[in-house]
């Protein structure tokens, strides 16, 4: 399959492996629609680069950035759902502010974007969260409570999209893009921006099997 000339939504591409990933899938040739807070990405630029100002934590936002692709009368190939925020990486107790800050962003505001998106993925396509592997029962730990049981419920919720949209073929996707060297991994993480971005772009363009975890580290599918 020619993936040229191909329509990516990624959502949070301001920095960090969003704004990497959206680098290497211009570079690739596609054409990329970014969906950022700010209503730009610093240092990036290209002609097959649209940006859409939306806020994922804000239902009115959702709408408008919505509003504004379905506009451009794109179909989209691939949805990436990138945005997200780990507040209490380092606590061991949930507080009210960080499981509403982590819901509002991980889970609501992701889930409501794919769906309001949903009618313009074409038959074929391809829809990926990034999610973490910390999320998976076999890895339950104390720490980011709010980040762990949020990126829970995004795994289950792929895992329901990938049935009901399965005569569509459209494969859905979670994955764990790795520990990776952003300001929310920290500098002593394992893996570098490159190599997460790089194990992302296989699994988005490789990966054929869906409702199933991905996981950059091990270069493929895995159990949840």
């Amino acid at each position: 399959m020619n993936d040229k000339q191909k329509t990516v939504v990624i959502t949070g591409a301001s920095n960090g492996i969003g704004r990497a990933l959206a680098g290497k899938l211009l570079s690739e040739g596609f054409k990329v629609i970014a969906v950022v807070r700010s209503g730009a990405i610093e240092g990036l630029s290209h002609a097959n680069l649209t940006i859409v100002q939306g806020d994922i934590s804000s239902i009115i936002s959702i709408s408008h950035a919505i509003e504004k692709i379905a506009a451009m009368g794109v179909e989209v190939d691939y949805l990436i759902n990138n945005a997200g925020v780990g507040p209490d990486l380092m606590e061991d107790v949930p507080t009210a502010e960080h499981m509403q800050t982590s819901f509002a962003i991980n889970t609501t505001g992701t889930v409501l974007f794919t769906e309001g998106l949903l009618k313009y993925v074409k038959n074929g396509g391809h829809i990926l969260f990034l999610s973490t592997a910390m999320a998976l029962l076999r890895n339950a730990a104390p720490s980011g409570p709010a980040y762990r049981m949020s990126k829970a419920a995004i795994n289950m919720y792929a895992v329901m999209l990938a049935q009901r949209l399965a005569e569509k073929d459209i494969v859905v996707t979670p994955l764990h893009p790795g520990w990776v060297q952003t300001r929310m991994g920290g500098q002593n993480a394992p893996v570098t921006i490159t190599q997460s971005v790089d194990g992302i772009y296989k699994a988005l363009t490789e990966n054929k099997t869906s409702g199933k975890f991905w996981n950059i580290e091990v270069d493929g599918l895995q159990d949840f």
